[in-house]
């Protein structure tokens, strides 16, 4: 790896530091909170941002991008669009409606919502020291297999926009859950308009030992 990024996204060369830390990180020098992805190599990853966050840096960071996209979705999360949360491990969720975002039935991204997309860009870019995991869901209409299908779909369809507007790739991951994670009930149309979302898990790079 020769280039990593800053904290705000620009790619610059690696210092001796870093290259020190990303071949370290075989030994278990540099351990990030992504123990559940089964295959991304977390040193790689940590290299390519530039390292970690430490301390109390982790709670400012995320609190400070957090406010960032609820002032910049300001108008989306008004009109219900978007959600943005954070919990307790300092991870942010970024919900975005598929009945916004995509057509029924659909995995092309609306040209209307490309904006919004601009937007979560442009703040991911902000904040590099992060992991993304992009989630897609549906409702119980339809097979199970085809709503799997769907949900990666979509997924794959605001990964490869994140991608295309130069958010580093290794901080990328595309899941699907299909209808087996509802937040609401499928009995209604509200309730499915709901489940029908893609969701931004975005989960600090901290390293081992601090939080």
């Amino acid at each position: 790896v020769g280039c990593a990024s800053d904290e705000y996204g620009n790619r610059r060369p690696m210092t001796r530091t870093e290259t020190g830390a990303l071949i370290g990180a075989a030994s278990g020098a540099i351990v990030g909170g992504l123990a559940s992805k089964n295959n991304r190599s977390k040193h790689m990853l940590f290299g390519a941002v530039g390292g970690g966050l430490t301390g109390a840096a982790v709670g400012s960071y995320m609190d400070n991008q957090k406010r960032d996209f609820e002032k910049q979705l300001a108008s989306e999360v008004a009109a219900g669009a978007i959600q943005v949360e954070k919990d307790a491990q300092h991870n942010l969720r970024v919900t975005m409606t598929a009945q916004t975002a995509f057509d029924f039935n659909a995995s092309d991204i609306k040209p209307g919502f490309e904006p919004s997309l601009d937007k979560i860009s442009e703040i991911l870019n902000r904040y590099g020291k992060t992991h993304l995991t992009i989630v897609g869901h549906t409702d119980n209409v339809g097979s199970d297999a085809y709503n799997q299908r769907l949900s990666e779909q979509r997924a794959l369809a605001v990964q490869n926009y994140f991608s295309n507007k130069n958010v580093i790739p290794q901080r990328l991951e595309a899941v699907s859950r299909g209808e087996q994670q509802p937040r609401a009930t499928n009995a209604t149309e509200d309730g499915r308009r709901l489940n029908r979302r893609v969701e931004i898990l975005i989960e600090p790079l901290v390293v081992e030992g601090n939080a």
